[in-house]
């Protein structure tokens, strides 16, 4: 694994180089977003296992290479909770993430076996590695040449198991004949995001 840090925007040359999936996510000051906290990181994996960790221009949060590569149809982003990540990349980077994939929805859709639905439970059972998540309580906000090579570990932990973590839930989706109830979870997801949004933040399905 080559982590390369990044502050700003990728480079025309790093978003032409995802080709068919990339892994992502994202690290913030806190879980309130947008009304309290901010956006700090964003990390990406390619299929090779090449991992960026980004820091956008808090001023602006311009990136329009990244944006082209959220935006892009043809490339599959796959997350696990993008509910949050997909909340904050489209409330900072005024973009809209297209054509995803969510491990953890499809871990409730499809491992009935279990209430165990963490990153840290998929990583053990599909990749039998086991991953210290003590680094999420962190400053991701301070310079990201100021994080510790822990840290790094940490944030690059939650996107390179990915890509083997959805080929074995995708298996198992059509193995268990629920893969279109996931899919249609997808599509209500630009819905759920907009709720949280507005401040809508549970369940609204509740008696």
């Amino acid at each position: 694994m080559k982590i390369t840090k990044i502050k700003g925007d990728i480079t025309p040359e790093i978003a032409s180089s995802f080709k068919n999936s990339i892994a992502i996510d994202t690290e913030a000051t806190g879980l309130q977003i947008p009304e309290r906290d901010k956006l700090s990181l964003i990390q990406i994996c390619d299929e090779m296992e090449n991992v960026f960790i980004i820091q956008p221009d808090k001023s602006n949060y311009k990136a329009p290479n990244l944006v082209s590569v959220l935006e892009n149809d043809k490339i599959l982003k796959i997350g696990h909770f993008l509910r949050f990540d997909k909340n904050a990349l489209e409330y900072f980077l005024k973009c809209k993430l297209k054509n995803i994939f969510d491990t953890k929805i499809a871990s409730k859709i499809v491992r009935t076996y279990t209430d165990m639905h963490g990153l840290k439970n998929l990583v053990q059972e599909f990749c039998n590695k086991s991953i210290d998540k003590r680094q999420g309580s962190s400053d991701w906000n301070k310079d990201i040449d100021e994080l510790s090579d822990k840290q790094l570990q940490y944030a690059a932990n939650d996107v390179i198991y990915l890509h083997k973590i959805k080929d074995n839930l995708e298996k198992m989706l059509i193995r268990e004949k629920r893969i279109e109830i996931f899919n249609r979870c997808l599509e209500f997801l630009d819905t759920r995001v907009e709720l949280d949004q507005k401040g809508f933040k549970e369940d609204i399905f509740e008696h």
